[in-house]
């Protein structure tokens, strides 16, 4: 609830707004300073094309920075996809890890219910007990003999 008093105040205040004029001011800024960037960036190439046309000639130059260009976009995309699996096995941690932390929470929350319910701490205990006998047998079970993946040395 404090929370929600002192964003109520903030926002009375007048703070939050001027933290909206604050962050648009600096988006504004940040994409004037990169507008600039990528035509300095532009200008630069121009330099290095007329520099090179001088030295190797104007085909050769561009012939040049063609092919420069479409190796550099391989490369590219080249990364991106090598990058691709890591960047999948993260999200899927992640999503595990988010329905995880879901799951204790709801948890923690239905219990304050269950204890007051009838059944009371058996309603809790009794799956927990299930679920702890499951991973013990689980643990001690030997491994089949057909199963490919299973070493039979071990």
């Amino acid at each position: 609830m404090g929370m929600f008093a002192s964003l109520i105040s903030g926002l009375a205040s007048g703070e939050t707004l001027a933290a909206m004029r604050r962050a648009r001011t600096a988006a504004i800024i940040y994409v004037l300073a990169t507008i600039a960037a990528l035509c300095g960036l532009g200008f630069l190439i121009g330099a290095a094309y007329i520099w090179a046309a001088f030295r190797y000639g104007s085909f050769a130059a561009a012939l040049g920075f063609g092919i420069g260009f479409l190796i550099l976009a391989g490369l590219i995309l080249l990364i991106y996809q090598i990058s691709a699996g890591s960047r999948a096995r993260r999200r899927a941690e992640r999503r595990k890890s988010d329905m995880t932390a879901i799951g204790i929470t709801a948890a923690l929350a239905v219990l304050p219910t269950l204890l007051k319910g009838k059944g009371g701490l058996g309603v809790i205990l009794g799956p927990a007990a299930v679920l702890a006998a499951y991973a013990i047998y689980r643990e001690n079970v030997k491994p089949r003999s057909d199963d490919p993946d299973v070493d039979p040395r071990k």
